[in-house]
This record gives structure tokens, C-alpha cells and sequence, in this order.
């Protein structure tokens, strides 16, 4: 299941790729500008988000098979 990182990282993304596009189709480079930095900010929380995740995953297993 996706933690708290991943999914606000992914809004961002998307909130950062639809500025970047109307910026892209208005002319605007600032508003371009501005959704790929958003754009990229949101991909790297996602991308934090999977690896805690990921960590968490492997405690959890590594927890499992001590116990047996």
C-alpha cells in the first residue's frame, strides 16, 4: 500500500505536468517553468516515499523469518 510520500508526491507530479503543459500551450515559460520544477519535486517525494516503503517491506519480512 502507497504511504503518505508516495501519494502526495504523485499529485504533485500530475499538478506539476498539467502547469507545465498550459504553460507549454500559453506561452508562458514561467508557468512552464514552474510546473517542471513541481513536476520534478513530486517525483522525487514519490520516489522517497517507494523507498521507505521498500525499507519497511524488508524489516517486515527480515522480522518474519527470525521468527520462525
Amino acid at each position: 500500500m502507497k504511504n503518505r510520500d508516495e501519494v502526495e508526491g504523485n499529485v504533485e507530479n500530475i499538478k506539476g505536468r498539467i502547469k507545465e503543459a498550459v504553460g507549454t500551450l500559453a506561452g508562458n515559460p514561467d508557468l512552464e517553468n514552474k510546473g517542471a520544477s513541481q513536476r520534478t519535486d513530486g517525483a522525487v517525494q514519490e520516489g522517497f516515499g517507494k523507498a521507505r516503503r521498500k525499507v519497511g517491506e524488508a524489516i517486515e519480512d527480515l522480522g518474519e523469518k527470525l521468527k520462525r
